[in-house]
C-alpha cells in the first residue's frame, strides 16, 4: 500500500502538485500516491478529517484555505506561526502539524535554480499580504544586507516591519517599509513581486530606478507567457523570472517534511517548463 497525500483547494483542478509529487516519488522511490481534493468553501475541516480517517498522511493546502489550515493545526512550525498561514499539513500521533514552505521555496529557487545569492543582497519586497509575510523569515535566514517592503497601503507594510523587527535585528538585517516612496531610488539586487497584480496585468508601485542590469526581478506568479511585471523589468534591463520554480521548490520542501528525503527540485522544474512550453 502506498501512503496517501493530496492537495486541497477550491478551485483545484488546475493544480500541478499531483504531477510534481509523482515526479518526486519516481525520483526518490518513495511509495506515495498524491491526489486532488476539491474542498467545499464551507467544509474544509470536514474534508481534512475525512482524509485523515481514510489513512491520509499529509496535505498541501492552497487558495482559499491557508488561513483555515492555520486555525485547524494542533501545532505550528515557527515559519507557519510567523506567516499566519499554512500550506502543508502533516497527520501523526501528535495530531495535525502545520507548516509553511512558500518562503523556503522562494529562497531555494532564487539561490539553487537561478544562481543568485541572497547573502549581503539589497532586497525589495513588493506587497504586504500573506504571500509577502510568508517569505520574510526565510529571506532573513539567508543574511541579506537589507530588506525593504513596499505596499500601496503603507500601513500594511509598516505592520510587517513592526511584526518582524526583532527578527531583523537578530539577523543583522536593515529592515524598513511603507509606501512606494520607501524604496531607495537606486538599483536593488533582488526585487520580489509578492502582489497579485500580475493576475490582472497590473504593475505594482515601484520606482523604475530600482531595476537595472544585475537586478533579479522575481514574480511569484507564473503563466504561459512572461507576466507584465517581468516584461516591465526586462525593459529596464533586469533579469526576470516567474514563480514556477517557487511552486516546485515549496513542494519539494513539503515532500521532505513528509518523507525525510529531499528531491531534486531543479530537475523536476526543467521537465515542467518543457511540458508547459509544449502545451503553449
Amino acid at each position: 500500500m502506498k501512503d496517501q497525500y493530496a492537495v486541497i483547494g477550491n478551485p483545484v483542478e488546475h493544480s500541478k502538485s499531483p504531477w510534481i509529487h509523482a515526479k518526486f516519488a519516481e525520483q526518490t522511490g518513495e511509495p506515495i500516491e498524491y491526489g486532488r481534493i476539491l474542498g467545499p468553501l464551507n467544509g474544509f475541516e470536514r474534508e481534512v478529517k475525512n482524509f485523515i480517517a481514510s489513512g491520509g498522511r499529509g496535505m498541501n493546502v492552497t487558495v482559499p484555505f491557508k488561513l483555515e489550515a492555520h486555525a485547524l493545526a494542533d501545532s505550528l512550525s515557527p515559519r507557519a506561526a510567523a506567516a499566519g498561514a499554512v500550506n502543508t499539513l502533516t497527520f501523526g500521533p501528535d495530531g495535525v502539524r502545520g507548516d509553511n514552505t512558500d518562503g523556503v521555496g522562494l529562497v531555494r529557487d532564487i539561490e539553487a535554480n537561478l544562481g543568485v545569492s541572497l547573502k549581503g543582497a539589497r532586497i525589495l519586497l513588493l506587497g504586504a499580504g500573506g504571500a509577502a509575510r510568508g517569505v520574510v523569515l526565510p529571506i532573513f535566514d539567508r543574511a541579506p544586507a537589507a530588506l525593504t517592503i513596499v505596499n500601496r497601503t503603507a500601513a500594511k507594510a509598516q505592520h510587517l516591519v513592526d511584526q518582524f523587527a526583532q527578527n531583523a535585528a537578530d539577523c543583522g538585517v536593515r529592515f524598513w517599509g511603507g509606501g512606494a516612496d520607501s524604496a531607495e531610488a537606486e538599483r536593488y539586487d533582488v526585487i520580489v513581486n509578492a502582489t497579485a497584480g500580475s493576475l490582472d496585468a497590473a504593475l505594482p508601485d515601484c520606482d523604475d530606478r530600482a531595476f537595472g542590469a544585475g537586478t533579479l526581478a522575481y514574480d511569484m506568479m507564473y503563466g504561459a507567457q512572461p507576466t507584465v511585471f517581468m516584461q516591465h523589468a526586462s525593459r529596464l534591463g533586469a533579469r526576470a523570472s516567474d514563480g514556477l520554480g517557487m511552486l516546485v521548490e515549496q513542494a519539494a520542501e513539503s515532500f521532505f517534511i513528509w518523507r525525510g528525503v529531499r528531491p531534486d527540485g531543479g530537475a523536476v522544474l526543467r521537465e515542467l517548463r518543457q511540458t508547459l512550453a509544449a502545451k503553449a
